[in-house]
């Protein structure tokens, strides 16, 4: 990947991911912008926080690592991508919930089974809703 459309994809689109995330779980959940080690590779989101009094689902905190393809990233940057990208940010509660039992991450209690969960190589596919 070219580092240009990295850095756009960091200051444009990432962003806009992140505050989707936080709209989703109406700010209860932690985001940060996790830059990538090369230049020339998109940055990464951290979805994080601390486990509901109580206890949860799973023995571990909240600690969830997004990142994105980079040639996925490059064709947002083509014809269409502005509207696939807003279509993704529109399916994110519905991908965000079928990862829950495929990934043991439970968002309502803010728990997780391993003590960090990469889900890498991700698309914009919108086909969940």
């Amino acid at each position: 990947m070219h580092p240009i459309p990295a850095h756009r994809f960091n200051a444009e689109f990432l962003p806009r991911i992140a505050e989707r995330v936080q709209s989703i779980f109406h700010g209860t959940l932690n985001v940060e912008l996790v830059p990538h080690t090369s230049a020339d590779q998109p940055a990464r989101l951290r979805i994080w926080a601390v486990a509901r009094a109580g206890g949860g689902r799973y023995a571990c905190p909240l600690d969830i690592t997004l990142s994105w393809d980079s040639y996925e990233v490059d064709r947002l940057f083509a014809s269409g991508g502005d509207q696939r990208f807003a279509e993704y940010l529109g399916a994110l509660p519905g991908k965000l919930n079928a990862w829950q039992d495929a990934r043991q991450i439970d968002f309502n209690s803010r728990t997780q089974a391993d003590p960090t969960v990469l889900l890498g190589g991700l698309d914009f596919e919108h086909l969940l809703r």
